[in-house]
């Protein structure tokens, strides 16, 4: 029932009740007048005979007509009828004077006129007016004088014909006293309204309150309603990231006065961004009586977007307007967060030719950011360029011409660059003076002649393309050579007798093979260079086409990555060249049978895909299990996924083990296995598996597939062919390293006489053989000048050549389903996150089991400094500090309480630097900064590319 129509009922009601009872009143009060006039005649013996002729009021009694019709009257003897019907005339007599009077307005004059015996209108004469002005009559007698003298006897007559009329009228009905009614009803309505509603808004939303709400309560509508709470916001929309924000929650109650609020009313205030909650400090109440009705919030967001703010009481009851959305926009640009999109190291320009370089916005938290820059206006951004290794490069001017622009729809800044001299340059990207997150590369001008033949060399789909050039040996004789270059590798080759070829050196056309500019200081006065993978000593050459020849390897390697080396582009270039090579085999929409057992996973598992094609790999899997109901929707196969993967690479199956024993510990092909897994198709297997997750992942959506593995260092490295060196030690055996590795690299070695051999033990320790590093190793001493080589070689075949089988067999089932080539575009970080995704981090766990080592005065601010950065880092970057520090971005499955060592945070006496990292120790080692910002730069550097987690040990 609505409010109105209630309230209506209620009034009607009590309409009815006003009048019974103003009825009942009435009667009661004509009953005592007909009394008192009966007593004055001394009849008040028969009132009751009157009442049994219904005669109770003084009109009934004084209509003489209606009188004798009784039959009770006419039993009454002569005298007593005589009695009555004199009284009842003269009860009409003054009924009819009393209705004059107060027609006039003159009714303050009965009671005077009928104490001088004047009862009736017919006795009012002039001499009795008279003698009352005489007695000093307060009244306006003469009103009333004036009114009798102008009356003739017949207008008397009919005036007391029409006054008896009236008295019969209005003495019939209830004498009603509307006003009075209304506001009994009115009254009584709107309380009954006013109660009942309450009492319904409370069953239906109980209110939050320290305890039952008593009667008082729910009549003065003293109690919380969360309907009548509002939000004051401290800020002014459109509000940039980043600041800290108030808001003030009002809570008052239902009759509108204020609640003094306390924790007992379970205030809970979310904001939340899609899934992802901020973080809010909520205080309730106030000592100020002024305040205690409030409740003030204080949060910061870092994301721009959409947030919806959440406030809710006692048993999740909302307050008015709840859930609030509030739009926050990204915050000013800062330069360390903003970069090139689609990144190269190299940048080949056409001398002449303006060339875009597209710039991507962000501030401090990574928002992307919307700026409008106008042609030829100040844009705050700049580019910094150096020429590297040109002739004469310290005295030729650069001509250059930078112009800047903004695309409003794709929030990105375009700078077009021009350069109108040869040759290769530095350059720097720079917002406002600071330089740019990936700033730094190399350019490249080249003839438009030679333009021309570099889009010539990377169409060719022969391998033909080749430059004359010198090898350049310290203390030695230059040596011509021939460099090769095709889309998958760069090969270095000399001719002996000028027609025998012989490979020297080759090097895969992948982000890790770096070419390094440098002038002309050769005895061939040729542009020299230099190739490092860190996979092989360093080549240095010399060539008049340099700038051709890197320009070449250049754009093969942006057309095998896709364009970009940031992470980010190469894993969509990597799914979307996965999901092409597979197309064309046009499998993806069928499903093929997998039907393994529970028990005994593994075997069943390879039993089951025994026969499979690479086309059936490619299928879509629908898994059952031997004796289980069920069909398969997506939740089996992903079961079976998780199930075969943590089967094969956890240690206790033995075709993978640890260096070290306990749950950090990365998993390393086991060469050493028992029965029944010594066969190598357990690896192949393994592969496919891994290849098959791949896929999966490359098909997007809820096909996503990552491998739960915390994969060693040298094993990914080998994946993607880069060579091992003994820097893997540091993260894939840390004891190793310590006590071996660790203690050559920093010591005198002559006098430890050692040779290039290794010992090799069984589980007892007994001397099972002893093998030689390299050719003639046991004859070969280490020696201080090539102790780093021993160690190379050590880890060679320590981590590569113990396991060369089991890393043939695995590569053969990955390739079935991913191309070799595509994989060698990351590093081995970067395959890592590609494989087994970033994993799930708490940064709560983070600093619950972090160790503070040392620190001097101020160390504390870095400290607070370096948790508010982490807690602002992407998962991804959260997975890089975790390479950088363990070797590792994968944790064990008890978090961060099962590093072992702890992840140890220590000072280091020094200021401004990178950081660094001892990844035997989970030690990472914090400089000295001069502001949060330095430190956040620093650290991004470090652990994007810096040593890559084991460098640095």
């Amino acid at each position: 029932m609505g409010t109105l129509h209630k309230f209506l009922v209620v009034f009607g009601i009590c309409c009815g009740i006003w009048s019974i009872v103003r009825e009942n009143q009435t009667s009661h009060e004509q009953r005592g007048e007909l009394i008192d006039w009966l007593k004055q005649w001394q009849l008040d013996k028969y009132i009751r005979v009157l009442q049994d002729m219904e005669m109770t009021s003084p009109v009934e009694f004084a209509d003489m007509d209606y009188l004798p019709q009784h039959a009770a009257f006419r039993k009454l003897k002569s005298h007593v009828q005589l009695q009555l019907s004199q009284a009842s005339q003269q009860l009409k007599e003054y009924l009819i004077l009393q209705q004059w009077l107060q027609e006039e307005g003159l009714d303050h004059y009965l009671q005077p006129l009928y104490s001088d015996g004047v009862g009736s209108l017919d006795k009012v004469s002039v001499h009795v007016l008279d003698r009352l002005a005489q007695q000093g009559s307060d009244g306006d007698y003469t009103k009333l004088q004036n009114v009798i003298k102008s009356m003739t006897q017949q207008q008397l007559s009919g005036q007391k014909r029409r006054l008896w009329e009236r008295v019969s009228v209005r003495r019939s009905h209830i004498t009603w006293n509307v006003g009075g009614m209304v506001v009994f009803a009115t009254t009584v309505a709107l309380l009954y309204t006013w109660v009942s509603s309450n009492y319904e808004y409370l069953t239906e939303h109980p209110p939050p309150t320290r305890g039952r709400t008593r009667l008082y309560e729910y009549i003065t509508g003293s109690f919380l309603d969360p309907a009548r709470c509002y939000v004051e916001w401290g800020w002014k929309e459109p509000q940039a990231v980043g600041e800290t924000l108030k808001f003030t929650i009002q809570f008052y109650q239902r009759n509108g006065m204020a609640y003094p609020i306390s924790d007992h009313e379970n205030v809970v205030v979310e904001i939340l961004q899609g899934s992802t909650q901020v973080s809010a400090y909520v205080e309730v109440g106030s000592a100020e009586s002024s305040k205690a009705h409030t409740a003030h919030v204080t949060f910061t967001v870092r994301r721009a977007g959409t947030y919806r703010v959440v406030i809710t009481l006692g048993a999740g009851i909302h307050i008015a307007g709840s859930p609030f959305h509030k739009d926050f926009i990204a915050g000013p640009v800062v330069a360390e967060k903003t970069g090139f999109v689609h990144h190269s190291s190299t940048v080949v320009l056409t001398e002449g030719e303006f060339f875009p370089l597209v710039v991507q916005p962000r501030d401090q938290y990574e928002n992307v950011c919307s700026q409008t820059i106008e042609l030829n206006h100040g844009s705050g951004y700049n580019l910094q360029i150096t020429p590297v290794g040109n002739r004469d490069s310290s005295t030729d001017p650069i001509k250059q011409k930078l112009s800047v622009l903004s695309d409003d729809q794709t929030k990105q800044i375009v700078m077009y660059l021009k350069l109108d001299t040869l040759g290769s340059y530095k350059a720097v990207g720079t917002y406002r003076g600071s330089s740019l997150k990936n700033g730094d590369f190399n350019i490249l001008v080249l003839s438009k002649t030679d333009s021309s033949m570099v889009q010539k060399n990377v169409a060719k789909k022969s391998v033909n393309v080749w430059f004359e050039a010198y090898l350049l040996l310290e203390g030695k004789k230059t040596k011509k050579v021939y460099c090769y270059i095709s889309p998958k590798q760069l090969t270095v080759r000399e001719f002996i007798l000028r027609i025998i070829p012989r490979r020297l050196y080759t090097f895969r056309v992948c982000p890790s093979t770096k070419f390094t500019f440098s002038g002309l200081r050769n005895s061939h006065e040729l542009p020299s260079f230099t190739v490092d993978d860190g996979c092989q000593p360093p080549v240095h050459l010399a060539c008049k086409d340099r700038n051709v020849l890197a320009a070449t390897f250049s754009q093969f390697l942006l057309k095998n990555i896709g364009g970009s080396e940031t992470f980010s582009d190469k894993q969509d270039f990597f799914y979307r060249e996965v999901r092409k090579s597979h197309s064309k085999k046009a499998t993806w929409s069928t499903n093929i049978s997998v039907k393994v057992n529970r028990r005994d996973l593994l075997d069943s598992s390879m039993k089951s895909t025994k026969h499979f094609s690479s086309s059936d790999w490619g299928k879509t899997f629908v898994v059952s299990f031997y004796g289980e109901e069920g069909l398969d929707w997506g939740g089996l196969s992903r079961e079976w996924f998780q199930l075969v993967t943590e089967t094969l690479f956890r240690p206790d199956t033995q075709l993978f083990r640890r260096f070290k024993d306990d749950n950090q510990g990365l998993v390393h092909p086991n060469p050493d296995r028992p029965l029944p897994v010594t066969k190598p198709k357990y690896y192949e297997f393994a592969g496919k598996v891994v290849g098959k997750c791949l896929f999966e992942s490359a098909k997007g959506g809820s096909s996503r597939q990552l491998v739960k593995a915390r994969f060693s260092r040298s094993f990914l490295a080998q994946l993607i062919g880069l060579r091992v060196t003994y820097k893997h030690f540091a993260a894939d055996d840390p004891e190793f390293y310590k006590t071996k590795v660790h203690y050559i690299e920093t010591n005198d070695v002559e006098d430890m006489e050692l040779t290039f051999t290794e010992e090799v033990y069984d589980v007892s320790g007994k001397l099972v053989k002893t093998v030689e590093l390299v050719p003639g190793g046991a004859h070969m001493q280490v020696t201080n000048a090539n102790k780093l080589q021993y160690l190379d070689s050590l880890a060679q075949y320590r981590l590569a050549a113990t396991v060369q089988e089991e890393l043939e067999h695995f590569l053969k089932g990955l390739n079935e389903l991913i191309p070799d080539n595509l994989l060698s575009i990351f590093d081995e970080n970067e395959l890592e996150l590609l494989i087994c995704g970033t994993g799930d981090y708490s940064i709560a766990d983070f600093k619950q089991h972090c160790e503070i080592q040392g620190g001097a005065w101020g160390f504390e601010k870095v400290l607070d400094w370096f948790w508010t950065i982490v807690a602002s880092f992407t998962q991804e970057e959260v997975a890089r500090l975790l390479q950088f520090t363990t070797g590792s971005s994968q944790l064990p499955p008890g978090g961060f309480a099962e590093l072992n060592p702890r992840f140890q945070i220590c000072s280091v006496p020094v200021r401004g630097i990178l950081p660094t990292a001892h990844t035997c120790f989970n030690q990472l080692c914090l400089p000295d900064y001069d502001s949060c910002e330095q430190l956040h730069k620093m650290l991004t550097l470090a652990i994007t590319e810096g040593s890559q987690g084991f460098g640095m040990a």
